[in-house]
C-alpha cells in the first residue's frame, strides 16, 4: 500500500508540476513571438493586448480562485483551471484578427488564475510535511525554467514553424496534467459551503482592470499624464480602496487581510515582490542586450538565458532542502546578496564582452534568485490552517505577479527615457542622421534591419541602446538592496513540521 500511495503521489506532483510549466511559460514563450503575430494579423497599434488581456485575467482569477478552492476543494478548480487554459490556448492557434486574439488570450489567463496558485496549495496538502521543502524547491526550478525556457522555445518555434504552434504546444502537456489529476488524486472532504465575498470580488476585478490597463498603456499607446491613463489610476485607486474596506469587514473575504499579522506570510510576500520586480529585468532587457548591442538572433537571445535558468532552478531545489532545516532568513540572505551582486555584474557588460562572462554573470544572477521562487512561497504557507493555504497562495503568487508587471512598466519607462537622451545626445549637431533620432529601439535587434541603417548611425544607435539599458540594471539596484532588507525581516522564523503533521492532508490514492 505504501508503494502505491508513493507512486500515484508522484503522479499527482507530475500533474502539478505539468501545469505550473505551461502557466508560467506561457508569457514569455508568446513574447518572442510577438512579431511574427503582429506580421500575420496586423494590428500593431494592439499589441499591448496580447500581454495584457491574458495579465488582466490571471491576476484578477488568482485571489478568487484561491478562496473557492478553500471553500469547494482543489481538485475541481485545478481542473477547471487547465481546462479554460487548454481551450483558450486552442482558440488563439486559430484567432484570425488581433480583437479575436485579445478574447482567447484573457480566456487562458482565467484558467492561468487557477493553475499557477492552487498547483502550489495542493502540493502543500498531498506531500507529508518533512518533504514539503524538497517539493517546494522542485516546483520553484520548475518555474524560474519555465520563465528562462520559455523565450528560447519561443524563438525556435516561430522562426521554424509557426507562431499558432506556440499556442498548440500547452495542449499536449496540459491534456496530461488534466488526465493524471483527475484519475491520481483524491481530495479530503473538509472542505464546507461558505458565504462568497461577491463583494470584493466585483471591486477586486475592475479594480485591478483599471489599474493594468493604465500600466500596460501608460507611456505607450498614451503619455503617462494624459487623461486615460490618470483616469485609469484613480479608478483602480478608489475601487482598490473600496476592496480594502470591504474585506475588512467580510465574513469569508476573498484576500485574508488579516494573513499579513503573521511574520512570515507578511515578508515573504515583500520580498516576492521586491525579487520579482528586479528579476523581469534581467529576463526582460539582457535579451536586448544580446540582440540590440551584440547583435544576436532571438534565439541567440534565448541561449544567454540558459545559464540563468540552470542556476536559477538548481539554487531553488537546494534552498527548499535547506529551508526545512534552517530559519528562512538563513537560507534566503546569502542568495539574496548573490542575486543583487549578479544584477551589478551586469552593469559591467559591453559591445566585446567575451561569451563566457555574461554567461557566467547570468549564472550568478539565476543561482540568487532561484531560492526566491521556492523558498518564499513555503514560507507563505508554513503556518496557515489547512482552510487558508488556498487564499494564501493565492495571495502570493498575485502579489508577485503583481510585482513583476509593475517593474516591467516601471523599468520600461526608465529604460525609453534614458534611449530617447542618450540618441538625442548622440546626435546633436548631426541633422542628416535626423530620421533615425526617433527609431524604435527594437528595429535595431533585427538583423535585417540593422543592414539598411548607415553604419555610424547604427554605431550611435547601439550605444545609446547599451547606455539605456546600463542606467536600468543600475536602477534595479534599488529592488536588489530592499530584498536583502526584506529578508533581515524574517527574523528567526522556519519551517515547522510539527505544525504541519497536525492538519490532515489529501491523499493521492484511488
Amino acid at each position: 500500500m505504501q508503494m502505491r500511495r508513493t507512486s500515484k503521489q508522484g503522479w499527482v506532483v507530475l500533474a502539478l508540476l505539468l501545469g505550473i510549466f505551461v502557466a508560467a511559460m506561457d508569457n514569455t514563450i508568446v513574447a518572442t513571438a510577438t512579431g511574427n503575430i503582429v506580421a500575420h494579423l496586423g494590428g500593431l497599434e494592439q499589441i499591448v493586448w496580447i500581454t495584457a488581456a491574458y495579465m488582466l485575467t490571471e491576476m484578477a482569477g488568482m485571489p478568487i480562485f484561491g478562496k473557492l478552492s478553500d471553500m469547494y476543494g482543489r481538485k475541481r478548480f485545478f481542473m477547471f483551471g487547465i481546462a479554460a487554459f487548454l481551450i483558450g490556448s486552442i482558440l488563439c492557434g486559430t484567432a484570425q484578427n488581433m480583437t479575436e486574439l485579445a478574447i482567447y488570450r484573457a480566456i487562458q489567463g482565467i484558467g492561468g488564475g487557477a493553475l499557477m496558485p492552487i498547483a502550489f496549495t495542493i502540493i502543500f496538502d498531498v506531500v507529508p510535511p518533512k518533504e514539503q521543502g524538497k517539493f517546494s524547491g522542485l516546483f520553484g526550478a520548475v518555474f524560474g525554467m519555465a520563465s528562462i525556457f520559455g523565450p528560447l522555445l519561443g524563438a525556435y518555434i516561430t522562426q521554424h514553424w509557426s507562431w499558432r504552434i506556440v499556442f498548440y504546444i500547452n495542449v499536449p502537456i496540459g491534456a496530461v496534467a488534466f488526465l493524471l489529476i483527475l484519475f491520481a488524486y483524491r481530495e479530503s472532504s473538509r472542505h464546507g459551503r461558505q458565504v462568497i465575498d461577491w463583494l470584493g470580488i466585483f471591486t477586486l476585478v475592475p479594480g485591478v482592470t483599471a489599474l493594468t490597463f493604465a500600466l500596460e498603456l501608460g507611456g505607450q499607446t498614451y503619455p503617462w499624464a494624459s487623461a486615460p491613463i490618470l483616469a485609469g489610476f484613480a479608478v483602480a485607486a478608489v475601487l482598490l480602496a473600496l476592496f480594502l474596506a470591504v474585506e475588512l469587514r467580510a465574513k469569508e473575504p476573498v484576500v485574508s487581510l488579516h494573513l499579513f499579522r503573521r511574520r512570515s506570510f507578511a515578508v515573504s510576500n515583500v520580498a516576492g515582490i521586491l525579487s520579482g520586480s528586479a528579476y523581469i529585468v534581467a529576463v526582460v532587457w539582457v535579451p536586448i542586450y544580446v540582440q540590440g548591442v551584440r547583435g544576436g538572433s532571438p534565439i541567440d537571445a534565448g541561449l544567454y538565458l540558459l545559464p540563468m535558468m540552470v542556476g536559477s532552478s538548481a539554487s531553488a531545489a537546494v534552498a527548499g532542502r535547506l529551508a526545512s532545516r534552517a530559519a528562512y532568513r538563513t537560507v534566503l540572505l546569502p542568495f539574496a546578496l548573490l542575486f543583487g551582486f549578479g544584477i551589478a555584474l551586469l552593469l559591467g557588460l559591453r559591445e566585446d564582452t567575451p561569451t563566457w562572462r555574461v554567461l557566467l554573470d547570468m549564472a550568478v544572477v539565476g543561482v540568487g534568485i532561484g531560492p526566491f521562487f521556492s523558498v518564499t512561497g513555503m514560507a507563505a504557507m508554513s503556518d496557515l490552517d489547512p482552510h487558508q493555504r488556498g487564499a494564501g497562495s493565492s495571495t502570493n503568487s498575485f502579489v508577485r505577479e503583481l510585482g513583476m508587471t509593475v517593474g516591467i512598466v516601471i523599468y520600461g519607462a526608465i529604460q525609453k527615457h534614458a534611449f530617447a537622451y542618450q540618441v538625442a545626445q548622440a546626435f546633436r549637431g548631426v541633422p542628416q542622421a535626423g530620421a533615425f533620432r526617433h527609431m524604435d529601439p527594437r528595429a535595431i535587434m533585427s538583423p535585417q534591419t540593422r543592414m539598411h541603417i548607415p553604419d555610424f548611425v547604427l554605431h550611435k544607435l547601439v550605444d545609446a541602446l547599451h547606455q539605456s539599458i546600463q542606467a536600468t540594471f543600475f536602477w534595479d539596484l534599488i529592488p536588489c538592496a530592499l530584498t536583502v532588507a526584506a529578508v533581515c525581516a524574517f527574523g528567526r522564523s522556519r519551517f515547522s513540521p510539527q505544525a504541519w503533521a497536525m492538519a490532515p492532508v489529501d491523499e493521492a490514492v484511488d
